[in-house]
């Protein structure tokens, strides 16, 4: 059933103003252990946010960034990880439209990577990458960034010092990009000045955001975008294992655009993957504090992610770039978990949705259970359901 232009229009106005009410009460959340098959715990994702979202790092933006920058490179250090950048950690980001000769110098992306075994392919790479700046102190409030992105840099830290003790047969390089919060400046500038060949680098996995959950709620969701434009991605996420606390949900990258540092790569038609639990009330808030992490559930996408790189790492074909096909049921599936995980949680009174939101969630959740059951998705289905997800994220994302 289609939503009339009537209708579409008032849920655009209902959206701007609703605000989801969440349960302030914060359960205290233990720290589980390393689960059987599974390197990295919830424990070591802790240690990382605690340390990069910290007060004293001052929401990552000056002296607190340059803190976070030293703290980085140490745990390269620790680990035993190879500079990137021509001998150093670092790659100084000059001021977007400077091309003096001396351009002043704003931000630096941070970089290592653990060489491959293979004779050939370790001249290839995949880079790992997760952006370590944030808003800094604006108008007195620090705005700390623990999800925002110290979660995905923990992810980052966690994967490279397991692939530093046992290396696939391809290089993986880790790049924390600086400026990701103006303008994607520091993963366009080393798009632009890549310390390999472009065409050296055959993968790009970016997260950003997978301490949390979408609008707040408590879901095992976590996004992944970008699969579409590789086959043997698309193979390899549906060969590696996944948590049981944890349930992906594949979108193509059509629906949200660029919204974080895989832009840059995905403009070069490099294949790419980006992981994240979504928006939440939270984002770009000085209440974005490390307690409220579910450190447990960025272990397990952590997880996830170092399972997927020593699976393409060892590989025998590099993922290949591919134009989108046709409509992929699995964002069928996702858009139905997500619907059907909001309308529960808004009949046990755990997310508020007007009667309006409530129709409009209720439509496509039973559209996309249609599709689900004729095991087909159309090209105007495809359509419709593109528009549906992106009327939802203008009150849930």
């Amino acid at each position: 059933m289609k939503i009339s232009s009537s209708l579409q229009l008032g849920w655009l106005l209902i959206s701007s103003l609703v605000w989801f009410c969440l349960d302030t009460l914060q359960a205290e959340e233990r720290i589980a252990g390393p689960i059987i098959g599974q390197q990295i715990n919830g424990q070591q994702i802790k240690q990382h946010v605690d340390f990069l979202a910290h007060p004293d790092r001052e929401g990552r933006d000056g002296w607190g960034k340059l803190q976070s920058a030293e703290y980085i490179i140490k745990s390269f250090k620790d680990n035993q990880l190879k500079p990137f950048f021509n001998g150093s950690y670092l790659q100084k980001v000059p001021d977007l439209g400077d091309n003096s000769e001396r351009p002043v110098i704003v931000g630096q992306n941070i970089g290592s990577y653990v060489e491959g075994t293979d004779p050939l392919l370790k001249q290839e790479f995949i880079v790992i990458n997760a952006h370590y700046d944030h808003l800094g102190i604006k108008r007195g409030f620090t705005y700390p960034g623990a999800d925002d992105n110290a979660s995905g840099v923990s992810m980052m830290l966690e994967v490279a010092r397991e692939l530093a003790k046992n290396p696939p047969r391809r290089s993986v390089a880790f790049v924390a990009f600086d400026l990701e919060e103006y303008l994607l400046w520091g993963s366009r500038w080393f798009v632009a000045h890549p310390p390999v060949k472009i065409e050296q680098i055959k993968l790009c996995i970016t997260a950003d955001m997978i301490g949390r959950s979408l609008g707040g709620l408590d879901l095992p969701t976590v996004f992944v975008l970008g699969s579409e434009h590789s086959a043997e991605v698309q193979k390899a996420l549906t060969s590696v294992h996944i948590s049981d606390d944890i349930e992906l949900a594949k979108l193509g990258v059509d629906i949200i655009g660029t919204r974080s540092d895989y832009g840059p790569f995905r403009a070069q038609e490099i294949p790419f993957l980006f992981f994240s639990t979504g928006e939440h009330p939270d984002y770009h808030m000085p209440s974005d504090t490390p307690d409220k992490i579910n450190v447990n559930k960025t272990a397990s996408i952590s997880n996830l992610i170092l399972e997927l790189v020593q699976y393409l790492g060892n590989n025998d074909m590099a993922p290949q770039w591919q134009e989108s096909k046709e409509a992929d049921l699995a964002e069928a599936n996702a858009i139905n978990q997500v619907t059907d995980h909001l309308l529960n949680a808004a009949q046990q009174g755990e997310f508020e949705l007007s009667n309006v939101q409530r129709f409009f969630v209720s439509q496509v959740h039973s559209k996309t259970r249609y599709m689900i059951t004729q095991q087909r998705v159309t090209k105007e289905e495809r359509a419709w359901m593109k528009r549906a997800t992106q009327l939802l994220m203008l009150s849930v994302f």
